[in-house]
């Protein structure tokens, strides 16, 4: 794997002296004053940012705490002053990080369970499917009323189901990138970890998740992404008379266009994108930069990529001394993880080590009481599947025929919808992805850029869209698939940039030594090389589309509302309605075509993508 870019920068450097280059990002008058730099270098300004920021987290949480413990409000008056902005933002941002925790842990526990058992797999990846295409919507009102019976007199039930909502926007494609990057691990690695005698969890930390963490850090930052598209509805949500609304950026937001004060409308614009910045230039260009060590490669990336705040942190004392101590508990819990699970791979089976392939990964490397755990789990998850699905049944009695009828008619029109906007969004996304994703410097340009336009929550655009449409004289019926792009086109553009990056720079360099240009080059190395990103991107955007549709088809403008027959729109209507068996009739439809398309279509595509376009065969 490639040398880590710190190692890099320092043997550039003299011996015995520190690297000293101006911070990236930073204007240049800090490469002009000598007491500047050393006071940079010297690791005194990463400190007291380091400190700076640990009380602000500590003053947040102090806030954030007095709001969820606070009473329980019928109604939440929402300020529209710009004084309020500041603090609205950031409980929004809290909601959206505490969910992004919580769809980091389910991506991989279930992506692992999912890629390492077989018999789980085809009943996890399913569910996968159905849950990533199933609307916000569609959880909500039970979530709602569920967590807010158990919290009567506080607000800790409304937020845990704000951030439960969220999770429902973010958690799915990141644990799609998990499982496929599991099945996709080189056979070399997977022989590697063999030879060494490792056991899963030492697979895992040193072979599996370095292998994964390009496509997982790309694809977490479409999950904020996908998290911030229904802030809207999650933190201004009505169900029937009941109004469940939370002090938030989204629902600031939502009053302002209710209201049409345009004034607070671009406020609240600023601040999205302002609060976007921020999390690119201080959490992901950090770690897309110290991802880059985890590259499989044998030649060094033509041009590193840096990040200012990263270099800041390489200088703090707090945290080589944290570090330290860290590493220290690490190794005492490795060696305490290695005396309880003392089996190697092939240990429990008594099979050759290197017996199977990764597309056939089993449980059989892993303890015993492994095993039975997975089962158990696998069993209690069916039942409650089972007595899941007899609940619905028994809702779904009161639906009519012609209902029925409808219903389908409303699904095949938003499948033809969903499948147009996925194949708009690939025209685009492919070729600028590439060009993106091949070049290190093109890539610091416009990630922040991506991401901006990928985590800025689509419905805040509606209203200028439909405006636009509604000059070209453009249906909703027609128009429903531009919104729905929106939302979607983002999930292929961020795995086609991760898959980008991921291409082995001596794989292009033999490309150029043989003189493969253009079209040769695209269909030979580029598409192959990507094709098991893309097709995550797909997946992922499908399930993105049909999330889409509930906001798409059916829009309010100028005190008017715009509908187009959809799933989506029904969907919308019968939650706001309150009117739950119409409700699980549609999400049921929706769940049974989104099973079929990925029997017939996704499963296929994955067994393409490993097999056939695997970089390691």
């Amino acid at each position: 794997m490639q040398e880590p870019l710190e190692n890099q920068r320092l043997k550039t450097s003299p011996p015995g002296a520190r690297p000293l280059r101006t911070p990236a990002g930073l204007p240049a008058v800090w490469g002009q004053s000598g007491a500047v730099m050393s006071f940079y270098h010297s690791g005194a300004l990463a400190d007291i940012a380091i400190t700076l920021g640990i009380l602000g987290v500590f003053y947040g949480i102090t806030q954030v705490g007095h709001e969820w413990t606070g009473i329980l409000r019928p109604t939440v008056l929402i300020d529209l002053s710009f004084r309020s902005l500041p603090r609205y933002t950031f409980f929004s941002l809290v909601r959206g990080l505490a969910a992004y925790c919580i769809s980091f842990l389910f991506t991989i526990v279930y992506g692992y369970w999912a890629a390492k058992d077989r018999l789980a797999e085809k009943l996890l990846v399913p569910i996968l499917d159905i849950l990533q295409s199933i609307p916000v919507l569609g959880f909500m009102p039970g979530v709602v009323l569920a967590l807010v019976s158990l919290f009567p007199t506080s607000n800790v039930g409304l937020e845990l189901a704000a951030v439960l909502m969220i999770f429902t926007g973010q958690a799915w494609n990141m644990t799609f990138s998990f499982y496929n990057s599991l099945k996709s691990v080189p056979q070399y690695l997977q022989e590697a970890g063999t030879i060494y005698h490792f056991n899963w969890w030492q697979r895992l930390m040193q072979i599996e998740l370095p292998y994964s963490a390009v496509g997982l850090i790309w694809n977490s930052m479409m999950s904020m992404a996908g998290g911030w598209f229904f802030l809207m509805v999650t933190e201004a949500f009505q169900l029937g008379n009941r109004d469940f609304r939370l002090p938030g950026i989204g629902s600031y937001m939502s009053v302002a266009v209710e209201k049409g004060n345009v004034p607070a409308m671009a406020a609240a614009v600023v601040a999205m994108v302002l609060m976007i910045v921020a999390l690119d230039q201080l959490l992901w260009r950090p770690t897309v930069v110290w991802a880059q060590k985890f590259r499989i490669e044998d030649t060094s990336q033509e041009e590193s990529m840096d990040s200012w705040f990263l270099d800041l942190l390489h200088h703090s004392h707090i945290l080589r001394w944290t570090g330290a101590a860290g590493s220290s508990i690490g190794r005492t819990l490795a060696s305490l993880a290695s005396r309880f699970v003392r089996h190697a791979p092939g240990d429990v089976s008594g099979g050759s080590p290197v017996a199977s392939t990764p597309h056939e990964q089993r449980l059989s490397g892993h303890p015993s009481a492994a095993v039975v755990f997975s089962r158990i789990l696998f069993f209690l998850l069916a039942a409650g599947l089972a007595f899941a699905l007899a609940q619905v049944i028994r809702l779904l009695m009161s639906v009519r025929i012609s209902e029925w009828l409808h219903l389908l008619r409303s699904d095949l029109l938003t499948l033809v919808r969903v499948a147009v906007a996925i194949a708009l969004g690939t025209l685009w996304t492919l070729p600028v992805g590439l060009r993106i994703g091949l070049s290190p410097k093109l890539s610091r340009i416009m990630q922040p850029i991506v991401q901006v336009a990928a985590s800025f929550p689509a419905p805040m655009l509606f209203p200028a869209v439909i405006l636009l449409l509604s000059l070209l004289r453009v249906s909703i019926n027609f128009g429903s698939v531009v919104l729905m792009l929106l939302g979607t086109q983002w999930y292929i553009l961020f795995n086609v940039i991760a898959g980008a990056q991921a291409i082995p720079s001596d794989l292009k360099e033999a490309a150029a030594s043989y003189r493969v240009t253009g079209r040769q080059r695209f269909w030979s190395l580029y598409l192959p090389a990507i094709f098991p990103y893309l097709v995550t991107g797909w997946v992922t955007a499908t399930g993105g589309a049909w999330n889409a549709s509930i906001v798409a088809e059916i829009v309010t403008f100028r005190g008017e509302t715009l509908r187009a027959q959809g799933i989506g729109s029904v969907i919308s209507e019968a939650a706001f309605g309150a009117k739950f068996a119409e409700l699980a009739a549609a999400i049921l439809i929706m769940a049974l075509t989104v099973v079929l398309i990925n029997r017939f279509v996704w499963r296929r595509l994955y067994t393409v993508a490993s097999t056939q376009y695997n970089l390691s065969k």
